[in-house]
């Protein structure tokens, strides 16, 4: 009977010491970082990043920007692509908000259309910080992003410089509504309504086939264009094309964004010049602000991207 009840009480404490065990800090649970606010504790945030198309070289590259400066400071980042799509894109942000990320970086697709999701993370206590494209409402911490309306102005007065005081031009717009649209298109006109004549100003929302489509147009309805600034490279891109089908050859072309395809354009005289706004800079820009602001720290309201013009 002493013997039963030896038994009984060995299979008891060591029942009592394996339940202790599965609480213990060094359990399996914890090493796999499935307790509560572990991201804080291995001091790791996770940042959401809403971008307006990754159909966009310039995005894409920005992205890449982002993901390699988050790895360098430890932090994890988790990509969503609006499509260029405004209602997908606040769509998006409330998904990011129920995944519970730390901080979201947005690119607007429309600047006001953008300002629910952005009232929607401050409602939910995420700090929000716009990238490229400004938001019209809604708090946002810092705004990454280059000086579009001196961007634009430096593409007017190269235009300028190229096809002479008084030529006839053309000026394809980005996305309405979008903030970088507004900024560029203000610069240009800052310097063109002055000193060219431009003969139309037509949107082709930052798409290179859009860009073809228009440019098309344009030319049948403008013959005598000698000039043309786009307010982004794909669209510019899509310009050169639809005036190489038309067996034109006196057109010159001013893009912005400085994309690798636009860049090479230029190297092979083909694009007379374009706006480097450096995207890789914006994202590293973007993410180390974000690193700044979820460890307490002070930043800018506005924190600039220097430009320059790359020509032939």
């Amino acid at each position: 009977m002493k013997k039963l009840t030896l038994t009984f009480a060995t299979v008891g404490l060591a029942a009592f010491l394996g339940a202790c065990s599965m609480d213990s800090p060094g359990s399996d649970d914890a090493e796999n970082g499935n307790s509560s606010g572990d991201s804080e504790e291995n001091g790791e945030f996770t940042v959401g990043l809403s971008v307006s198309t990754l159909n966009n070289p310039f995005f894409v590259t920005l992205e890449d920007g982002a993901v390699e400066k988050a790895e360098e400071l430890g932090m994890n980042i988790e990509t969503v692509d609006a499509q260029d799509d405004s209602s997908k894109q606040v769509n998006d942000v409330e998904d990011l908000i129920q995944r519970g990320v730390d901080l979201i970086l947005i690119n607007p697709t429309d600047s006001s259309a953008v300002s629910a999701a952005i009232q929607s993370a401050n409602d939910a206590g995420i700090p929000v910080i716009t990238v490229d494209r400004d938001a019209e409402g809604g708090e946002v911490v810092t705004h990454i992003a280059s000086d579009n309306v001196a961007g634009g102005e430096m593409a007017g007065e190269y235009l300028l410089e190229l096809v002479g005081e008084g030529a006839l031009v053309a000026e394809l717009e980005g996305i309405p509504g979008a903030s970088a649209a507004r900024e560029r298109g203000e610069g240009f006109h800052n310097v063109a309504q002055e000193s060219l004549d431009i003969a139309t100003s037509q949107p082709a929302n930052f798409d290179r086939a859009e860009g073809l489509t228009v440019m098309e147009n344009i030319l049948q309805s403008n013959p005598d264009i000698e000039g043309v600034f786009a307010h982004n490279d794909e669209m510019a891109l899509g310009a050169l094309e639809a005036i190489s089908a038309a067996g034109r050859d006196d057109i010159v072309v001013v893009g912005f964004d400085a994309t690798d395809d636009a860049v090479a354009s230029v190297e092979n005289e083909e694009l007379a010049g374009t706006i480097a706004q450096q995207p890789t800079l914006i994202g590293e820009e973007a993410v180390q602000a974000a690193y700044s602001v979820l460890n307490d720290e002070e930043v800018e309201d506005f924190i600039p991207v220097e430009l320059e013009l790359i020509s032939q």
